[in-house]
């Protein structure tokens, strides 16, 4: 499953607009979130990002990001695309285990099926998450990717499944990939283990 070509660096360009620090009006709602403390290269912390999840936008979704998590399948998983002032791109859980070659990094996805679209009406912005597919678009599968500025361009064409609500300035710190080869990071930071909160 290819899912490098998410998005290219010309779309990137168009949502590199500087984005304030913090998310003013952004509240966690209902849940269930995510919470996933982030390590650099070297396993050095880097802090916390939590994601309030949309179970009642994209339940079918929801469920994956949550039975994955909870089975630990997203413990040491990098971030494997990062593209400065766009998106941050990680959950390759087949390819993308910071310990193994990821290489491949972005072409692979879980053991299960992949799961119909569920596109809704939330907004693609700053800390939106959205899932990665290949250009199916009932294609996603374990890989999603949070936006670091605002990105509507986005809208309808990607499932959302949530909102960052806590750790901007750790999203933000996230090693940037490399624009020449479309956010593709070198000794990438990676997610040192992921939890559910209900």
């Amino acid at each position: 499953m290819m899912l490098k070509y998410l998005l290219t660096p010309a779309l990137a360009l168009s949502a590199s607009v500087a984005f304030a620090e913090g998310l003013p009006g952004v509240k966690d709602g209902p849940g269930p979130n995510l919470v996933i403390e982030v390590a650099d290269a070297a396993g050095q912390p880097k802090g916390t990002i939590v994601l309030d999840l949309y179970a009642d936008k994209a339940p079918k979704h929801v469920e994956r990001l949550v039975s994955l998590a909870k089975s630990g399948a997203y413990d040491g998983v990098v971030f494997h695309r990062v593209i400065d002032g766009f998106m941050a791109q990680t959950g390759d859980v087949k390819f993308g285990k910071k310990d193994g070659d990821t290489s491949r990094a972005g072409m692979g996805g879980s053991d299960l099926p992949n799961l119909k679209a569920e596109f809704n009406d939330v907004s693609f912005q700053a800390g939106t998450v959205g899932m990665a597919r290949s250009q199916d678009p009932n294609s996603a599968n374990s890989q999603f990717f949070i936006d670091l500025a605002p990105a509507e361009f986005l809208d309808g064409q990607y499932t959302v499944v949530g909102q960052l609500v806590d750790g901007w300035d750790v999203l933000n710190a996230i090693k940037k990939g490399d624009a020449a080869a479309n956010g593709s990071v070198d000794k990438p930071d990676y997610m040192l283990k992921v939890t559910v909160q209900q």
